[in-house]
């Protein structure tokens, strides 16, 4: 028999593997890949542990928006409510104040004109008193003076009675 290369080689792999069995080599390497193995099963189960976490919290934070959203919905209806509640009440303070002005602007015309009717009978009835006094002093010169002035004066006796 030819002892050739590929004969030493495979004599030398097969000595090769059996000393690595008899060294209990593949029971290392076993374990270390049933090793491996179980750490990522491990890191796989706290991956999904974590996707459960997130999902929940990812729903939990969009409740949250849909609740800030309808708060959000809920303020700007109040505001908007307000806002007309106060322009109402604003159109009627002014309505009220424009209302009070006129009534003053029209009391203050009717007492101007209470003012001038009254400046105007004063005029008049000064008028009248001048006139009266040039007549009676026109009367009283004349020869019926005296006699005017008695019967003036008899008349003043009969209606004090």
């Amino acid at each position: 028999m030819e002892l050739n290369a590929e004969l030493f080689v495979a004599v030398g792999f097969v000595l090769f593997v059996l000393l690595l069995g008899y060294l209990g080599v593949h029971k290392t390497i076993t374990g270390a890949l049933d090793g491996r193995i179980a750490s990522i099963a491990g890191e796989l189960e706290e991956a999904r542990r974590m996707r459960a976490e997130a999902k929940a919290l990812l729903e939990a934070y969009q409740a949250k928006l849909v609740e800030a959203e309808a708060q959000a919905a809920s303020i700007v209806a109040q505001a908007r409510r307000e806002a007309e509640l106060l322009a109402e009440e604003t159109s009627q303070r002014m309505i009220d104040f424009v209302e009070r002005h006129r009534k003053q602007a029209e009391a203050q015309i009717l007492m101007a004109e209470s003012q001038a009717t009254s400046e105007v009978r004063a005029s008049a009835v000064d008028a009248a008193v001048k006139a009266a006094e040039i007549v009676l002093r026109a009367q009283l010169s004349g020869p019926g003076g005296n006699e005017f002035i008695t019967k003036g004066i008899d008349d003043v006796k009969r209606l004090m009675n």
